[in-house]
């Protein structure tokens, strides 16, 4: 449940706006955000290395964008919330995800498998953008992403 569970709370949140005929809203969920109305927002891709830089930008309109980060919730050195079901240990090889999709619990659920599983494996069952860094600096990303690296 917590690989997307904050994504499926940003999508009932906007559920219940929606319900009580707001049509226009952005639900930020600290990394997770759900998005309806007109106009585009633009989310910086917040760098994992440095906070206070972005690696890129992502307009996002009427669809969710969800990130993870082995920089969030640390616990010591190497020591991260992302763990690797086939070890135990938490991952190294990708250090930051980034996926968009119709909701938050899919865009959320996508970017926690973003950091083991294989890009052309789950867009065989999910329609998705994306980005994610590696520990080595290389970043990947969708060659259909609507937005802007700074690479």
């Amino acid at each position: 449940m917590g690989a997307a569970g904050k994504g499926y709370l940003a999508d009932l949140v906007g559920n219940v706006l929606r319900g009580a005929g707001i049509n226009e809203f952005v639900v930020d969920a600290s990394g997770d955000i759900v998005h309806l109305g007109r106009d585009a927002i633009r989310v910086g891709l917040e760098h994992p290395r440095d906070p206070s830089k972005a690696i890129g930008v992502i307009p996002l309109r009427n669809r969710a964008l969800c990130a993870s980060a082995t920089n969030r919730r640390v616990w010591g050195n190497g020591m991260h919330h992302i763990l690797d079901a086939t070890t135990g240990l938490p991952t190294s090889r990708v250090i930051a995800t980034w996926a968009v999709a119709d909701t938050g619990l899919v865009a959320d659920g996508l970017a926690t498998a973003l950091f083991v599983g294989e890009v052309h494996r789950l867009a065989e069952r999910f329609e998705f953008q994306y980005v994610r860094m590696f520990s080595g600096g290389r970043v990947e990303f969708s060659p259909d992403l609507d937005g802007e690296l700074f690479l």
